[in-house]
């Protein structure tokens, strides 16, 4: 009943337009977490001195990701929709692949990669799609990178994002 609950009320909550969450400031970015951290305390009743426990190991038993890697999740299934004509013209025409020379070694063999804008002036616009989305984008292994399928890259960025956000919780 309580993860029906937070399913239902909590969970949108986060995930609502989190693609633009990328600019937020880290203090929300923590708020936005603790509201997640209460959700998992409220599936699992945790409360008393077991509200005090690491959330990490319940996180990962919902396969819930944190809300940072939640960000990046949301992130890179914008870039691939754009990629794949999927996405509005408008956020297609923020992103380009990037040209490979015609002579290049096998480092540049990489047909996936999109071409990085150059740093823009202030820093508060360097987590901008434009910015971020190629960076997210370019940091993603070249297998997910080269995926077509929708559903088969989903699967695959979440099993991504959920080993490197739970590497070493047991």
């Amino acid at each position: 009943f309580n993860q029906s609950i937070t399913f239902t009320y909590k969970v949108p909550l986060i995930d609502y337009c989190n693609a633009s969450y990328a600019i937020v400031t880290e203090k929300n970015l923590q708020k936005l977490q603790k509201l997640q951290n209460d959700a998992v305390r409220f599936i699992f009743k945790l409360n008393g001195k077991m509200k005090w426990s690491p959330i990490s190991p319940y996180l990962k038993e919902l396969h819930f990701l944190p809300v940072v890697y939640r960000i990046q999740f949301k992130t890179a299934l914008l870039v691939f929709k754009c990629i794949n004509n999927m996405a509005p013209k408008y956020l297609k025409e923020l992103l380009c692949l990037r040209e490979t020379k015609r002579m290049s070694l096998r480092l540049d063999d990489d047909f996936f990669m999109l071409k990085t804008p150059s740093p823009p002036n202030f820093s508060r616009t360097l987590n901008a799609f434009y910015y971020n989305g190629p960076r997210v984008w370019n940091m993603l292994p070249y297998e997910l990178r080269c995926l077509s399928n929708i559903d088969i890259f989903k699967r695959g960025l979440k099993t991504h994002y959920f080993e490197l956000a739970f590497s070493g919780i047991p």
